[in-house]
């Protein structure tokens, strides 16, 4: 365990030096400097935003990007949005975080058997990566998986539900045809492993009713009961 966390923490440090995708390095680095109103006593982070939580954790969920003023500001994953508001509320409820919201970096948040990554590791403009810069992070997914533990795969959104069915393919841990994704969609994978999907919390989705407390709550719930039984 001592020497997966060493090599999560390398990785996490590669993911942090990457400048491989000009239009975003700039998009992050200019959000940063101009920065929101509310926010204009903050040293943004302005950086690609490493994968947070615990290496061996049993759980990943894989969302799209980060926010422009949310982690990209923080430099955590889903900290400081109203994304993140809705999804730590959940993980808390779910026994899966220590607190029920994250609004820095150093706030005592500690993710408990799970961790969380993305599809892209750069706030990307209207939160639209191009093809190009989606294939250009794959490979940082593709080294998470390598030193993850889990059990159950939670896609927040369809980007991140078909990236992660794409590297499943690739693995030899999913075959046939693709899964069309959809809220609590499960997909059976290799080796007692889980597909799980979760509409993503974005404003978009929870203001409209779209997503639901209740509908978030009944995912991590669902992926706590996936674990258990993966661990029989």
């Amino acid at each position: 365990m001592v020497a997966k966390r060493t090599a999560w923490d390398e990785l996490n440090r590669r993911i942090v030096a990457c400048r491989d995708c000009a239009r975003l390095v700039a998009h992050c680095q200019t959000i940063a400097r101009v920065k929101r109103a509310a926010y204009r006593d903050w040293e943004y982070w302005g950086r690609p935003v490493p994968n947070f939580g615990d290496a061996n954790g049993r759980a990943l969920l894989v969302g799209l990007a980060p926010g422009a003023h949310g982690s990209n500001r923080t430099g955590q994953m889903f900290t400081g949005d109203a994304s993140g508001e809705w999804l730590f509320r959940a993980l808390h409820k779910a026994g899966f975080a220590n607190k029920p919201n994250a609004l820095s970096i150093d706030d005592g948040l500690q993710l408990i058997d799970c961790a969380i990554t993305a599809a892209v590791h750069c706030a990307p403009p209207d939160n639209m990566p191009t093809t190009v810069e989606k294939a250009a992070c794959r490979p940082w997914l593709d080294e998470t998986l390598d030193l993850s533990s889990a059990r159950v795969f939670i896609a927040l959104g369809g980007l991140a539900w078909n990236e992660l069915v794409g590297q499943f393919r690739r693995r030899g841990w999913y075959e046939g045809k693709t899964p069309k994704f959809g809220h609590e969609e499960l997909v059976a994978l290799t080796d007692g492993r889980w597909l799980l999907g979760s509409y993503h919390p974005s404003r978009q989705n929870t203001n409209t009713g779209r997503l639901t407390e209740n509908m978030l709550d009944s995912v991590f719930a669902k992926a706590r009961t996936l674990m258990t039984r993966a661990s029989r």
